[in-house]
């Protein structure tokens, strides 16, 4: 399969070739306002072309990358700020959560208790 896609592409390619070299007299381009003529005119013409879009790929490509670490930096922002914000939100709350949390506390120092005269034993 590989093999025929090969073979078609190249295909494909013979046949833009031989479309733009035989129907080159039908193309004109103008360069700072000159027309460019002549055998050699079809053939610059895909130069050029081909070049703009060479260009035009690689301009997307330098975008792309700056845009990445322009919002990679934007994200870490944000995240230090959802975290600050978080932590002030807590430490309003924290009063309010007290009696929420002792038994918490003792259920924590029992089971904490209970695993130390466990390993005592072992």
């Amino acid at each position: 399969m590989k093999q025929s896609a090969a073979f078609f592409l190249l295909f494909l390619f013979a046949v833009v070739a031989w479309s733009a070299s035989h129907h080159g007299a039908d193309m004109a381009f103008w360069i700072d306002g000159d027309e460019i003529d002549g055998p050699l005119d079809a053939l610059l013409g895909m130069v050029f072309a081909g070049g703009g879009l060479l260009l035009g790929g690689a301009i997307a490509l330098l975008v792309g990358a700056i845009l990445a670490v322009v919002f990679a930096g934007v994200g870490i922002v944000v995240v230090a700020a959802l975290g600050v914000a978080a932590l002030a939100v807590a430490l309003t709350v924290a009063p309010f959560l007290l009696p929420l949390l002792l038994p918490v506390l003792l259920v924590w120092y029992l089971v904490g208790r209970s695993r130390r005269h466990q390993v005592a034993r072992a």
